[in-house]
């Protein structure tokens, strides 16, 4: 029996990156060995059994067959004779493709650190067509590994797998789960640019693919396509850190230009709504978590008025508060600020530029939270009033704020 540690592991270790999750792979093993061992199994598809003390996870070299379409359509075996080489040479990329045995020396039969130092994302063999989900995880490492190549021949095998309709055939849970990893990344939207040039984006993600072309006013958004500036928004979430939920935001925030009126083209006059439409489609075909659905819709609806904020009265700001459910829910209110600010920020020329909007509904929402509705509900005998009364001392609360600081416009 032999160990070693491959993948991902290997790779960051030469690369100098930091990497927690080390993954191992047992060969010359079989399973009555490993669990004479101490061996835990946990593999429901193939041999994985965790170390008796640290729990680790450790496979059985295996071999993997093509036997129908999609991310399940694979047979796989695992014996004692399967060397590591073989099961190396199932692994996606060159890059991933390298083990290191317990003595420290490199086992690399595909080259992965030449590409290492060339920084090319290149697959190990023909196998790669066989699983459609190695087109996302491409994407997702180019958006990592953000000044690495994806070589010519790869993204050839790509674009072949795309027409031959592989990508027809992901699950939506693995297509959000490889999504999301890459929006997580350092420059997500080098994902979307990978999967746009191979022809996937259009399949998996055709709400985005429609941006791509459609052109905005040039006072307002510099880099002009829609489809651009969407991909500079996600990249601001990357630059501030912002979690998944406001990256998520980021990219459906501006879905509904993408089905303007070519006769009022460049202007957008109502594309909130329409985009509102499109995330709830696109979410729910992709059945994206809640959390990250539910962010997404505000932005979609109210990102628009929410950068007019500065122009509006304390009547409408309240409302806008109470629209966006900013009292309940004040942390996803300012996530929702989060990804206005990403927007706001996200576009050429612009990515320095002071954006008023959150401090000043930060104040406004502190001003509404003095505001005591249980004392104003329990001194109204009209309960059907209660409602008004708590809006009306809110809107006082707020005009109060707005005329301290000289900043109450004359006219809505």
């Amino acid at each position: 029996m032999q160990v070693y540690i491959v993948g991902g592991a290997v790779r960051d270790e030469l690369l100098g990156r930091p990497c927690d999750d080390r993954d191992y792979v047992v060969v010359g093993a079989t399973p009555e060995a490993m669990l004479a061992a101490g061996f835990r199994p946990v593999g429901k598809d193939f041999p994985v059994f965790l170390h008796p003390d640290s729990h680790e996870e450790y496979a059985l070299a295996r071999t993997e067959r093509k036997s129908g379409r999609g991310y399940h359509g694979f047979t796989f075996h695992a014996a004692a004779d399967v060397t590591l080489e073989q099961d190396l040479a199932r692994r996606d990329l060159t890059i991933n493709a390298m083990a290191r045995d317990n003595e420290g020396r490199v086992i690399d039969p595909f080259n992965g650190q030449g590409d290492l130092q060339a920084k090319i994302l290149r697959h190990v063999g023909p196998a790669f067509a066989e699983d459609p989900v190695r087109i996302l995880r491409i994407a997702r490492f180019a958006a990592r590994f953000h000044d690495f190549s994806i070589a010519p021949e790869t993204l050839t095998l790509m674009r072949a797998m795309v027409t031959d309709g592989e990508v027809d055939h992901l699950v939506a849970e693995r297509v959000w789960q490889e999504l999301a990893k890459g929006l997580m990344e350092a420059k997500p939207s080098r994902m979307f640019e990978v999967l746009r040039e191979c022809g996937a984006l259009v399949r998996l993600l055709p709400e985005v693919d429609a941006l791509f072309g459609v052109p905005q006013r040039a006072d307002y958004h510099p880099e002009i396509d829609a489809g651009i500036h969407t991909l500079m928004v996600i990249d601001q979430a990357a630059h501030y850190g912002f979690p998944l939920t406001v990256r998520y935001a980021a990219l459906c925030h501006d879905l509904g230009k993408a089905t303007t009126p070519a006769d009022i083209l460049p202007r957008h006059i109502g594309h909130e709504m329409r985009s509102l439409q499109l995330c709830q489609t696109m979410s729910e075909r992709l059945r994206v978590p809640n959390e990250c659905r539910d962010l997404a819709l505000l932005m979609a609806r109210h990102h628009g008025t929410i950068h007019r904020a500065g122009e509006m009265r304390a009547a409408t700001l309240v409302d806008l508060l109470e629209k966006c459910d900013a009292l309940r829910r004040p942390a996803r209110f300012g996530e929702l600020l989060d990804t206005c600010r990403c927007d706001y920020t996200g576009r050429a020329g612009w990515e320095n530029r002071s954006y008023d909007s959150p401090d000043l509904l930060y104040k406004v929402l502190a001003a509404v939270n003095t505001v005591d509705a249980g004392r104003i509900a329990a001194d109204t005998k009209d309960r059907g009033k209660i409602p008004e009364r708590i809006r009306l001392a809110r809107i006082k609360a707020v005009r109060a704020l707005l005329n301290e600081a000289g900043d109450e416009p004359e006219q809505q």
